[in-house]
């Protein structure tokens, strides 16, 4: 069972979610305060914005509380604006690197968290940026997050919800009602989001289909999961747009040109060098054309 934050007296339930630009992060906070304060329990909800589009994340942050308790002491509880390390009951992670990072920052705990990640990718301006295949090892990170999460429930959450026609925000929400790592039933969930109104087919069936995956997740781990990257590889992808870019005119010489590449340089540098024989395909046509005059080109 995921960890009782009451076991030891009362104290908040921790959450920490991690989305990227775009992911529908603060809708998804919003559906928990909203189903939580439903069920009983004061909740407080902070984020700290990070670059949206993938250069960064924003860090949601969740307190909940129960009513009861707090009327029992007599006064309201005091719940924190962040997260600390080796203080989160569950971190929820929108891709796969956001997992690691949570593991990194100490907010991922064998003793205590529940994670609940996408599996997919959304490569990083830095992976994008790297002269060759800079992209990080997907699989030393799902080791990782399998090694210091309490329970861990991961799958491509973002294909389970595109299969349906709806965002990632509806799938993370099931998972986390599949995980029962809080204490509410599944009506309440469910509830909740006919309560948004919009795209509600869609969000329910993203719903039912991660929540049955991370039921799955829960009782047979999640060790089959596997990281799935959501586009090619950027040699790949970049060295299959450039056939085609480079393809007109001179379909013979460009694809001699291309299988060179790969049979005469090493990985590193084919992006490199697919990208300087565009250029000087492009300079001569150019020229050809008559709109360069210059020699020194």
């Amino acid at each position: 069972m995921p960890f009782d934050p009451m076991k030891n007296g009362p104290r908040p339930i921790t959450l920490a979610i991690s989305a990227l630009g775009g992911q529908g992060g603060g809708v998804l906070s919003g559906w928990i305060v909203k189903m939580a304060e439903r069920c009983g329990y004061l909740a407080q909800y902070t984020s700290v914005p990070g670059v949206a589009q993938r250069t960064g994340a924003t860090i949601y942050y969740l307190e909940l509380f129960p009513h009861e308790e707090a009327k029992k002491a007599g006064r309201p509880p005091v719940l924190a604006l962040m997260p600390m390390p080796g203080d989160v009951d569950i971190v929820i992670a929108s891709e796969l690197m956001e997992a690691g990072r949570a593991v990194s920052r100490g907010f991922v705990t064998a003793d205590r968290t529940t994670l609940i990640a996408s599996t997919h990718r959304d490569y990083a301006i830095s992976e994008k940026a790297a002269m060759g295949d800079g992209t990080a090892d997907a699989q030393t990170v799902l080791e990782a997050i399998r090694a210091h999460a309490k329970h861990l429930v991961a799958f491509d959450m973002k294909a389970s919800a595109e299969a349906v026609g709806s965002v990632i925000s509806s799938s993370l929400f099931g998972a986390l009602a599949g995980a029962g790592a809080l204490p509410f039933p599944r009506e309440a969930y469910e509830d909740t989001l006919r309560e948004g109104g919009r795209m509600l087919e869609a969000n329910l069936a993203a719903f039912d289909a991660a929540y049955d995956l991370a039921r799955k997740n829960v009782a047979g781990g999640a060790h089959g999961a596997e990281p799935s990257p959501s586009s090619p590889l950027p040699h790949q992808s970049q060295l299959q747009s450039a056939s085609l870019a480079l393809a007109e005119g001179k379909p013979a010489a460009v694809r001699d040109m291309l299988n060179r590449i790969p049979a005469e340089l090493p990985p590193a540098v084919h992006d490199l060098a697919v990208e300087a024989r565009a250029v000087a395909l492009i300079i001569k046509i150019l020229r050809m054309r008559g709109f360069i005059w210059t020699d020194w080109l």
